[in-house]
């Protein structure tokens, strides 16, 4: 073996060089001032769930403290099966679906819009944010009250105007009353996201394929639909994360009645009214696994978009 060889030989098995203490202060001098907030976080969110997990293995009841007993996985095993708590798991997916698809499609129709040119579009772009600014639990009063009643509520005052029925819209649809409130207050949310996309598009591309003769729907078709996958699904995974985790609507609008509770709402009504607390904790466990998986997905995405942009940088 040559010297040369030798060398290289012992420079690869060699182990890297100590840090000196210096840059091992450095370091956590620079690390010191988020420890707190590390710390924080971990003790007001992680700690809680840590204790919420092994209370869903228990069957306790609030009223009887001290007869509680370990019973494994049969309370996740009610969650599943129980006719009520079922009912409730598809409520919420019914719900999250519905609010998602019909936020996504306004919410692009409305960027596309917002994305022409023409006078005062700034005040529109503000007002049309606006319902997204509300405070939940304002925004279902204001459906409930100001536009469902059925006395004084404005949609029957438009029908009584032109000689309409006067149908009680919460009893008559009640789901369909609390998909439209959040519909009301997500497409704004929707619509941000996709005007980004909208603005983020290759102007040079869009400018040849006029050029060369292609109509606004073969653009939008084939060059600015493709373009808004991501954001699409960005706004559909985020919507769900929150959606799927929606109290105040169903808690505020219905109280939960007429079919319209779901799982939130479930667990609310098992922990505070029926004292359940192993059954509600179980349940919120199933809702945060839920939030999990799709918050894993938008993060994949939202990663994606990232790479898309260095790249094209």
């Amino acid at each position: 073996m040559t010297a040369t060889a030798s060398a290289r030989v012992a420079a690869a098995t060699a182990r890297p060089a100590p840090r000196p203490p210096s840059d091992r202060l450095r370091a956590w001098a620079t690390r010191a001032p988020l420890l707190p907030a590390l710390v924080f976080m971990i003790v007001v969110t992680q700690l809680p769930f840590v204790a919420t997990v092994v209370i869903s293995f228990f069957d306790w009841n609030a009223l009887y403290p001290k007869d509680r007993h370990f019973t494994g996985i049969d309370n996740y095993r009610q969650v599943l099966t129980d006719p009520d708590l079922r009912h409730s798991v598809w409520t919420t997916v019914l719900l999250t679906v519905t609010v998602v698809l019909v936020s996504l499609v306004l919410g692009l129709v409305v960027a596309l819009l917002l994305n022409r040119k023409f006078r005062g579009r700034g005040v529109v772009r503000t007002l049309m944010i606006a319902p997204f600014l509300i405070v939940p639990v304002a925004a279902a009063l204001l459906w409930k009250h100001v536009l469902y009643n059925p006395e004084y509520g404005l949609l029957n005052g438009l029908l009584h105007y032109v000689g309409g029925p006067q149908p009680d819209w919460i009893s008559n649809n009640p789901l369909l009353a609390v998909e439209a409130a959040l519909v009301w207050q997500w497409t704004p949310f929707m619509m941000l996201i996709l005007l980004a996309g909208l603005q983020s598009r290759d102007q040079q591309q869009l400018e040849a394929a006029r050029v060369d003769g292609a109509s606004d729907w073969q653009i939008f078709r084939y060059l600015t639909l493709p373009h808004l996958r991501r954001y699409l699904e960005l706004g559909g995974l985020l919507g769900s994360i929150y959606i799927v985790q929606n109290f105040d609507a169903v808690f505020t609008i219905t109280s939960g009645g007429l079919g319209t509770a779901n799982l939130p709402y479930t667990v609310y009504q098992s922990f505070y009214q029926a004292h359940e607390n192993g059954l509600a904790s179980a349940a919120g466990v199933v809702v945060v696994i839920g939030s999990i998986i799709i918050a894993t997905f938008a993060l994949r995405v939202v990663s994606s978009l990232f790479r898309e942009e260095v790249s094209r940088a």
